[in-house]
C-alpha cells in the first residue's frame, strides 16, 4: 500500500484524475477494456470531472458502482445520478458504458444477482475489475461495508444488500470482488478521516475498510487528513 499526499481535496482529485487516465491506457492496450468501480462523495465527483482534460480512451471504458443506496430512480441521493451528470454530455463515454446498480427495483435481493452477472459479463468469471475506487468513512467503512452489518462476512456473492445506515439501505460490492481487483484506489479527504486513515495505514482489520486488499494499493490523502494522522509529509 503507497500513500501520496496532496494540499487538498482538490489536488487528491487531479491527481486521481491523471492516474485514472493512464491506468485506463494501460489496460486497453493490453486487454482491450477497462472495468473501473466508482464511489461516491463529493472528491470523487471532482474527480471524475477533471477526467475531461485527461488523455483517456473513453471507447473501451465501462464504469460500474462500488455501492448505491436504495432510492427511486433520478433521485439526489443515488451516486448513479452524480455519475451521469459528471460524464455524460461531457465526454465520448456513452450512457451504457456506465452500469448502474437497479436499485429502484421491488426486489433488491435479485437485482444484486442481476448486477453480479453483468459484472461476470464484462469482467470474466469470476469478475476481475482493473480499478476500484474507494472512499474512507470517520467510522471505517468503505463501499457500503458498514460496521457491525452482516454484509461483512458475505463470502460467496460479489454483489450483497446491506442493512439500514443513515435511512437507507444499499446495495454493494462485496470483499471478493474487491479484493480480486488489479488495483485499488483510495481518496481520503478532511480532517474527519485522520483516525481511520491512520489505521488503514496499519493494517488494522477491526474497521471494514482494512480487509480490502493492500497489495497493488495507492492512497491519495489530503494534508487535513494526513496531518491529523500524523503522517510525516514530503
Amino acid at each position: 500500500m503507497q500513500l501520496r499526499i496532496c494540499t487538498d481535496p482538490d489536488s487528491v482529485a487531479q491527481e486521481a484524475a491523471i492516474w485514472i487516465a493512464a491506468a485506463a491506457r494501460a489496460a486497453i492496450a493490453a486487454r482491450g477494456r477497462f472495468v473501473i468501480a466508482v464511489s461516491g462523495g463529493r472528491t470523487p465527483w471532482l474527480m471524475l470531472r477533471a477526467l475531461w482534460r485527461e488523455d483517456v480512451p473513453w471507447e473501451g471504458l465501462h464504469i460500474v458502482q462500488v455501492d448505491e443506496r436504495i432510492a427511486p430512480a433520478g433521485n439526489p441521493d443515488r451516486n448513479l445520478t452524480h455519475l451521469y451528470e459528471s460524464l455524460l454530455g461531457h465526454t465520448a463515454l456513452r450512457q451504457d458504458q456506465v452500469h448502474g446498480m437497479r436499485v429502484e427495483d421491488s426486489d433488491s435481493e435479485l437485482a444484486a444477482e442481476q448486477y453480479s452477472l453483468m459484472l461476470h459479463r464484462i469482467a470474466g468469471s469470476p469478475p476481475v475489475l482493473d480499478l476500484v475506487h474507494l472512499g474512507l468513512g470517520s467510522d471505517g467503512h468503505t463501499a457500503s461495508l458498514i460496521p457491525g452489518d452482516p454484509v461483512l462476512r458475505v463470502l460467496d456473492k460479489d454483489v450483497a444488500i446491506t442493512g439500514m445506515y443513515k435511512g437507507r439501505r444499499r446495495m454493494t460490492l462485496t470483499y471478493p470482488v474487491l479484493n480480486r481487483s488489479r488495483q485499488v484506489l483510495w481518496l481520503v479527504t478532511g480532517h474527519d478521516k485522520a483516525e481511520m486513515l491512520r489505521r488503514l495505514l496499519a493494517g488494522d482489520m477491526s474497521i471494514p475498510a482494512g480487509s480490502v486488499r493492500r497489495q497493488d494499493a495507492l492512497i491519495l490523502a489530503d494534508r487535513g487528513a494526513a496531518d491529523e494522522a500524523c503522517v510525516p509529509t514530503k
